[in-house]
């Protein structure tokens, strides 16, 4: 049996296609200070604010909350709480200010609460953002466990927005190594696990410790390099590899190809998942990020430049593509492509 993500229970086109459905409702914006911003694409909304723009974006952790909740393991899951949120708005080169919680929960609990606490510390840290305030809300007759998610708030110049759409054949696509399954296709991962009749404290040699521990391996926050990254050279488009995975790229530009030419070694977690699963390349490079959290599009003659930032900052990156004439995303070394986000 070949498992998908639709096998799963996440399908990502009818995803696709009810997101569209949502989206054509919401057309209202405010009069005076605070008008939405109309631009296409992008990973976060923005609104005017003088000569700045403001952006705010929300997100949650998704079903990766579940490994948390199964091996009693909650310390972690609130960097990757800020890091879906903080990474989608450095995406458009705003920079994270504030950022503020949402935990949704059937019952109380203190050391829960302590460790998610210390996670969403470290996360906002890492990614240098205020902890406003948030929200604890008991729903017992909603939920059975718990849900945890969040909303950023950036700002930017309102002429520094990066949208992708300056995206041009010849551009070097640089991209930056994940720390692993970050918090995108955890329900695939775990129906994985399910069918095969592994728990989540199984030892696996290649990863050196619990096929549990490595899927709670926080989400990399990039905030600070991209931002050094941004006030130096021209960038062109920034695509955070999440949900969708390679899928993310197309938001950047509706007439251009991002030919993916020499990606990372995924790492052994995706190898293990592939195995298991016996999931077919197309679905891993639309599920999961593959080794690859992040991507920057520069002209050709500033990526010796970005990379050597990158370095400089200990972030692993290197040259993993080209932008073409064209329309969608391909990894050419694994023959998958995509036509639609």
């Amino acid at each position: 049996m070949k498992l998908t993500y639709a096998d799963a229970g996440v399908d990502i086109d009818k995803k696709s296609e009810a997101i569209d459905h949502l989206v054509k409702n919401l057309f209202y914006t405010r009069k005076g200070v605070g008008k939405r911003l109309e631009l296409h694409g992008g990973y976060a909304g923005f609104i005017e604010f003088g000569k700045y723009a403001l952006g705010l974006c929300t997100d949650g952790v998704g079903s990766k909350l579940m490994v948390a909740d199964a091996l009693h393991k909650w310390d972690t899951i609130g960097i990757d709480c800020v890091a879906m949120n903080a990474n989608d708005l450095i995406c458009v080169g705003a920079e994270p200010l504030a950022f503020v919680d949402y935990i949704a929960i059937d019952e109380p609990d203190e050391e829960m609460a302590h460790q998610i606490g210390l996670g969403l510390a470290e996360g906002a840290k890492q990614a240098n953002v205020s902890l406003v305030g948030g929200e604890f809300a008991i729903l017992p007759d909603m939920v059975k466990g718990f849900d945890l998610a969040g909303t950023c708030l950036g700002w930017v110049k309102a002429s520094k927005i990066i949208t992708g759409k300056r995206c041009a054949p010849g551009d070097i696509i640089i991209g930056l190594r994940s720390s692993g399954i970050h918090s995108n296709g955890l329900t695939l991962a775990r129906k994985v696990l399910e069918v095969n009749e592994i728990e989540y404290n199984e030892n696996f040699p290649r990863l050196g410790r619990t096929i549990g521990e490595e899927l709670l391996e926080p989400t990399s926050i990039y905030v600070k390099e991209i931002l050094k990254v941004i006030k130096s050279i021209n960038v062109h488009g920034i695509a955070h590899i999440t949900g969708g995975g390679l899928r993310n790229f197309i938001r950047l530009h509706p007439n251009r190809e991002f030919r993916i030419e020499k990606p990372f070694e995924p790492q052994p977690v995706f190898t293990i998942l592939e195995e298991l699963g016996n999931i077919l390349d197309k679905e891993l490079y639309q599920t999961f990020n593959m080794g690859m959290g992040m991507a920057i599009i520069v002209p050709p003659k500033q990526a010796q430049k970005a990379l050597s930032i990158l370095t400089n900052m200990k972030v692993e990156a290197k040259v993993v593509g080209k932008v073409y004439k064209g329309k969608g995303v391909c990894n050419s070394k694994h023959g998958v492509e995509y036509s639609r986000y």
